[in-house]
């Protein structure tokens, strides 16, 4: 790529294709790359605007007809814990989850490929191979860091490390404000753990403990069930025409 490709973001449009979140409707998406020495402050700013990272690639929403997708980001000092959050939170309290660098491994894939199948079997990434999963976590040129979460064992108060199975993986950009939640998985086999809620329990505490002020969570989807949970997390924001907008309550996300 070209010095000017590289400094000077170049957008392009995608082709409409099926929508993953609303039956009968299409979508369509405006994306640009992410490479070279100002791929951090590029995504920074993309990010605040609404955009995804997926890879190298930089994407958002660009329908026509529909403006359902929304950005959400949890305010993260004014976060209030629900008692269910309380509940799931002391449930896990015996996970310790160890940041990494952006290095794929085979635990983590046969993770993946666990979820994939119980989860997301004829979801669009159901066919990926150990090398697309490895592209998934390397190519990035930004600051991006792995979680790996697994239980405590008796030396973890020392190391700080869980010495369990691996149970669940956040892949994770660190932005200037905030962390931005870019895949998550877990083991199926878990489900009183909750395991999805808990990741985003534990990243708004890693973002209260750097004194950042934001967990961007992606689109919430109204009327989609896959996005639904995104809603719980409050007080957020969500980005309309006139900017982030504060929400307190799931009543206010429908007006």
């Amino acid at each position: 790529m070209s010095e000017l490709g590289r400094d000077t973001p170049q957008f392009y449009l995608t082709a409409p294709t099926a929508c993953p979140y609303l039956a009968g409707k299409h979508e369509r998406k405006v994306f640009t790359h992410l490479v070279g020495d100002k791929a951090s402050a590029l995504n920074d700013i993309l990010t605040q605007g609404g955009f995804r990272r997926s890879q190298n690639i930089a994407y958002r929403p660009a329908c026509e007809a529909c403006k359902a997708c929304i950005s959400v980001r949890v305010k993260v000092d004014e976060f209030r814990y629900s008692r269910t959050f309380k509940r799931l939170w002391r449930r896990n309290r015996d996970m310790i989850g160890e940041e990494m660098p952006p290095q794929p491994s085979s635990d983590q894939y046969a993770l993946f490929r666990d979820y994939l199948d119980a989860r997301h079997a004829e979801g669009g990434m159901a066919e990926m191979s150990v090398l697309d999963y490895a592209m998934m976590v390397e190519d990035t040129h930004v600051e991006t860091r792995v979680i790996e979460y697994r239980t405590r064992g008796p030396d973890s108060t020392l190391t700080g490390r869980g010495t369990g199975p691996l149970i669940a993986v956040a892949l994770t950009d660190v932005l200037s404000d905030g962390l931005s939640m870019v895949y998550s998985y877990f083991d199926p086999a878990y489900t009183d753990r909750s395991l999805g809620t808990f990741m985003i329990l534990d990243h708004i505490e890693r973002a209260r403990r750097a004194g950042l002020p934001y967990v961007y969570l992606g689109y919430w989807v109204k009327g989609s069930s896959k996005m639904g949970y995104k809603i719980r997390f409050l007080p957020q924001e969500h980005l309309t025409g006139a900017g982030w907008t504060r929400v307190d309550s799931e009543a206010d996300a429908d007006t």
